[in-house]
């Protein structure tokens, strides 16, 4: 059976699960995320960035996002503690500290510590699915720690961003697992 979680005014089946099949054990369903249909899924980080939920694993504080930038979007500069995978789905990006260019259809596999800051430099949108294993911490031109952005933070600026553009602060619950 094919269900739709409840979701808010003018979105319908965003979000699908069947019945887990160990629900009396307290397992979760599975999670399909649908194309989006509705802008206001987006959620934005800064200026010309934005993310969307795919997930939130709160038993190991991974989550699963599809983060869209478009020219002069800079996502600042941070590092991550823990490994982040990246598929480039469409046009192309790079690290200002880095010469290569991530193109659509591309994999990127980012080790744990480095520092860099992401930009479009073309006239496309660039949309990159990435699944984040841990914390992002964002830096200052001294590597101090300016922001730390872990499903906490995500959930809650997610709540807020649903709440304001009216979908309702628990749209973005049905993302969590």
């Amino acid at each position: 059976m094919d269900t739709a979680t409840p979701t808010a005014p003018g979105i319908t089946g965003h979000v699908q699960f069947d019945p887990p099949q160990f629900a009396h054990l307290g397992m979760r369903p599975e999670l399909v995320v649908n194309p989006v249909e509705d802008e206001r899924i987006w959620v934005e980080l800064e200026p010309n960035v934005w993310f969307r939920p795919l997930f939130f694993d709160m038993n190991n504080g991974s989550h699963g996002e599809v983060l869209r930038v478009k020219r002069g979007g800079i996502l600042s500069r941070h590092k991550h503690s823990t490994p982040v995978h990246g598929f480039v789905i469409k046009g192309e990006w790079r690290y200002l500290e880095h010469s290569w260019v991530a193109r659509a259809g591309g994999y990127v596999m980012e080790p744990p510590g480095e520092i860099h800051t992401l930009t479009v430099d073309n006239d496309d949108e660039m949309q990159t699915v990435f699944i984040i294993q841990g914390p992002t911490l964002y830096l200052d031109e001294a590597d101090r720690v300016v922001l730390i952005e872990d499903n906490f933070h995500l959930i809650e600026t997610a709540a807020k961003h649903y709440e304001k553009v009216g979908l309702g602060a628990d749209f973005v619950k049905q993302f969590i697992r």
